[in-house]
């Protein structure tokens, strides 16, 4: 697995940290149609979550929420940390909100942010069609406005970034201040579409995040196709 090779002695043989070829970041292996047949076997939408993938096709927002293997990943991690009080900033459709959301107990909530009020209207109406509206409450403004009206729901056991990436660093240092310890940081988009060592100022505001949240978050980069930054409250 992850390129683990064998020598002719039998024992394990690594690859090298900087290989010739491309197979330590998967894209030697991995070709769409692989992440379909792995998304349809592992992570199947159904009718609700399926709903609100195409809301984009349907009504002409940007389709840029996060993929269905991605989704399901999310809705693992807060379960295994027992999540129970979640934000997530950037609703978009409520994709991955209803990942989220079926991820915690019944008394659990996600509170969302979201800056398009358009945005933030269709999420709503696909988060009550997946019967989720007791559960998830989707707040309409700049995130750096809303999260400090969200101080009195917390400590929250989980934030999820996925929005205006200039202002990621941001997000991650009031996520430092407000996650309980062993809660999650999780931020999509950690490789920044490829350009996260170039010189544009939202790039060097991801590397903030990425360098920031090392020193509050126990942190790995998970090698998803944009990359998901995952912390875990030290």
């Amino acid at each position: 697995m992850f390129g683990l090779r064998l020598s002719s002695g039998g024992g394990p043989r690594y690859p090298p940290l900087m290989a010739d070829d491309d197979s330590r970041t998967g894209s030697t292996y991995l070709t769409p149609s692989i992440v379909d047949w792995l998304a349809t076997t592992h992570a199947p939408n159904d009718p609700a979550l399926q709903a609100a993938y195409d809301t984009p096709k349907e009504t002409g927002i940007p389709a840029i929420h996060v993929g269905a293997s991605e989704g399901k990943v999310l809705a693992m991690l807060l379960r295994l940390a027992s999540a129970r009080r979640v934000v997530e900033i950037g609703t978009l459709a409520g994709y991955s909100t209803i990942h989220l959301a079926r991820a915690l107990p019944d008394d659990g909530h996600v509170h969302s942010v979201e800056f398009d009020p358009k945005h933030a209207e269709l999420a709503r109406a696909n988060l009550a069609r997946a019967g989720l509206a007791h559960k998830v409450t989707v707040h309409i403004g700049p995130a750096l406005e809303v999260l400090p009206t969200l101080v009195p729901y917390g400590p929250f056991c989980a934030v999820f970034v996925d929005a205006d990436k200039g202002n990621y660093d941001h997000y991650g240092a009031w996520a430092a201040a407000h996650v309980r310890k062993g809660g999650l940081l999780l931020g999509d988009n950690a490789h920044y579409f490829g350009n996260l060592l170039d010189d544009s100022a939202p790039a060097a505001a991801m590397r903030r995040f990425h360098e920031q949240a090392r020193s509050f978050f126990d942190t790995v980069c998970i090698p998803t196709p944009d990359g998901l930054l995952l912390g875990v409250r030290k």
